[in-house]
């Protein structure tokens, strides 16, 4: 009985026969009343009235829609269209009754019209309950969520199936398809509009999402176009975000098809990720230059236990290295690291850790005598734009003095190549934190230019990493679910942005690619919006900005840009292979001048004086400014 109820065609014809049903009985009805106060009509009369009105309700009633919801999803406006096609098909059936007899009863008519309206709503409400009643058997401990499926394509019907199998199945142990309960389809291509995928109907296109999430009472949305170009899902999804309800998404093809950890389609559906609406595709690499590059070598990754390091760490055992070392300061980080891949890899990967500090020359020097390392990735520096400020000279130590430490041993030590990662904050720097990064390109630069050099110095320039320890991500999320405003701090700042997975990447190819000297630049599409980001993410909660969650504007911190650059105003582009990597033209560093500088910025530094220090910065890196000097000019012309 269940499984011919849930044929939605069956179901139409029976609905179209108990409304024919319903306006013949109203009609009977009606004529008894009347007639017990001398007002009937005849017979003959009352036969004619009868099967035109049949035919004529029907007819109004499929043209205002009525046999095009399935009866669960009924709603107040589905009931308005039974009441409009009904009054249709009573007037039509007066108008041609009044053609055959010059006449038209109007007591009946009323009553006769007030009657179907009444039993036709009625027998739709009772059917919701009882269809309702009888398809939830045994299910009365699942929790369903009203969905919004985007894309009528094949994955929206796999996903549509097994949600279907999981929830009638009594074997199923599928949980998951308890959060789910599909009511309607949104979908672009106009021919499909009014179709059924496993009786769930089209109803409209992508940008008609917020009117269906009204009427529909919709508490979730899936996006299950995996295949989508990249520009029309960012226009899908910030239409979604814009609803206030969840969203949910399944993953690009590829990972779709090839995730054996999910062999189900319904156990990948996830929440929508921030990156999913950055607005350009994630970042490809050629693994196969990676994998050649560092099969069979000695990795040493400074600052392994960071986000950046450790994801550095993490892509680098897959290639086959014949040894990692870890090297960083804080025993906590550098732990986790070292315990997750041993649980991935065990005895199979040769994992090396050291506590140590790339400021302590000596120390490092003793690392780099034991191990003997092939490529060093350099990732360990202080990234806190506010804690520099505030204490410059720390930077100055750990940012300077500690590449300086690595590089030249690099040198020494014969290394094949150095991988300094950088970040877009050193160009034309406007704080303590970026000026120091700055200095740290110019060392790579100044090795590079050294003619007996063998060894290839490399720095990779990016912007700000999604959920980078300090990224802006992970404090929104934590002031979201504490029920706190989310605080940005200017309405007008603009950051560019990657994922921590295309950073590494970025990282790693450089280090493939490179001859020694570069300075590789992502491309990494607009920059994006800070309070356009937190929207996003509020969206994503369900919430409402400015009314669920506040947003509140706290002022620039000390050193922040309204907007970081990529390049100085010195450097050119020079394209590689990949179109979305370019290399920085090479600026000639005047020897003698540079470790001049250098020598009293490290000696500014010893002496712990913040003003010192900086004074000695702005005097190494010329392009230092102060954020009021480069924020002002930008706001002037923006």
């Amino acid at each position: 009985m269940k499984q011919t109820l849930c044929k939605f065609k069956f179901r139409k014809i029976m609905l179209a026969v108990a409304d024919a049903f319903i306006v013949a009985i109203a009609g009977l009805i009606s004529n008894f009343i009347l007639t017990a106060l001398n007002d009937g009509v005849t017979n003959h009369s009352l036969l004619i009235t009868l099967i035109v009105s049949v035919i004529t309700c029907f007819g109004g009633l499929f043209i205002f829609g009525a046999y095009n919801k399935l009866w669960r999803y009924f709603n107040s406006k589905d009931y308005l269209s039974c009441v409009n096609g009904v009054l249709t098909g009573i007037a039509v059936s007066c108008a041609f009754i009044f053609i055959l007899h010059n006449e038209v009863h109007l007591r009946f008519t009323v009553l006769h019209t007030s009657l179907i309206i009444i039993g036709i709503c009625a027998f739709r409400l009772i059917f919701k309950t009882t269809f309702i009643e009888l398809t939830n058997v045994g299910k009365a401990e699942a929790k369903y969520k009203r969905t919004m499926m985007i894309g009528g394509g094949q994955a929206c019907r796999m996903l549509l199936k097994e949600i279907h199998n999981a929830q009638t199945s009594p074997y199923s142990a599928d949980k998951r398809s308890a959060m789910f309960d599909p009511v309607c389809i949104i979908d672009d291509a106009p021919e499909k509009l009014g179709q059924f995928v496993h009786d769930v109907q089209i109803v409209g296109t992508t940008y008609e999402i917020q009117k269906f999430v009204d009427e529909m009472d919709i508490e979730q949305i899936i996006f299950c176009i995996p295949s989508c170009l990249e520009e029309e899902r960012k226009r899908i999804l910030d239409i979604c975000s814009k609803t206030d309800v969840p969203v949910k998404v399944i993953p690009f093809i590829g990972n779709l098809i090839f995730d054996e950890a999910n062999p189900s389609l319904l156990g990948q559906v996830r929440d929508i990720k921030v990156e999913d609406l950055l607005g350009r595709e994630p970042i490809r690499f050629d693994n196969k230059d990676i994998k050649e590059f560092i099969g069979g070598k000695v990795c040493m990754v400074t600052g392994g236990g960071g986000s950046i390091g450790s994801e550095l760490v993490r892509q680098i055992a897959k290639y086959h290295p014949r040894q990692i070392i870890i090297v960083d300061i804080c025993e906590n980080y550098a732990y986790d690291i070292q315990q997750e891949l041993r649980m991935e890899y065990g005895t199979d990967l040769d994992l090396v850790v050291r506590i140590a500090s790339v400021r302590d020359y000596f120390r490092m020097d003793q690392i780099f005598r034991k191990f003997k390392p092939d490529i060093v990735f350099h990732a360990a520096a202080h990234k806190h734009v506010p804690l520099m400020e505030d204490s410059p000279m720390e930077a100055i130590k750990n940012n300077v003095i500690g590449t300086f430490n690595t590089a030249t041993l690099a040198q020494f030590h014969n290394v094949e190549t150095f991988v300094m990662v950088s970040t877009d904050k050193a160009v034309n720097p406007t704080n303590v934190m970026g000026a120091s990064k700055r200095c740290c390109e110019m060392i790579v630069q100044y090795l590079s230019q050294q003619p007996d050099c063998h060894t290839e110095f490399v720095t990779t320039r990016f912007g700000n990493v999604l959920g980078s320890n300090g990224s802006v991500i992970p404090i929104f999320k934590r002031q979201i679910e504490a029920g706190r405003p989310v605080t940005v701090t200017h309405p007008d700042i603009v950051r560019y942005f990657m994922t921590i997975p295309e950073a590494v990447s970025l990282v790693m190819e450089a280090a493939a690619i490179a001859h020694g000297g570069e300075i590789f630049v992502l491309d990494m599409g607009q920059p994006v919006k800070i309070v356009t980001l937190a929207e996003n993410l509020i969206r994503m909660y369900g919430k409402v900005p400015y009314k669920d969650v506040k947003i509140e504007f706290t002022g620039l911190r000390p050193g922040e840009k309204i907007k970081e650059e990529l390049l100085m105003n010195e450097e050119g582009l020079q394209k590689t292979n990949n179109k979305l990597i370019f290399i920085g033209k090479q600026i000639e560093i005047e020897p003698e001048s540079f470790i001049h500088d250098l020598t009293n910025l490290r000696d500014a530094a010893k002496t712990n004086d913040a003003a010192l220090t900086a004074a000695a910065l702005h005097k190494m890196v010329p392009t230092f400014v102060t954020p009021e000097e480069y924020n002002n000019q930008y706001l002037v012309t923006a």
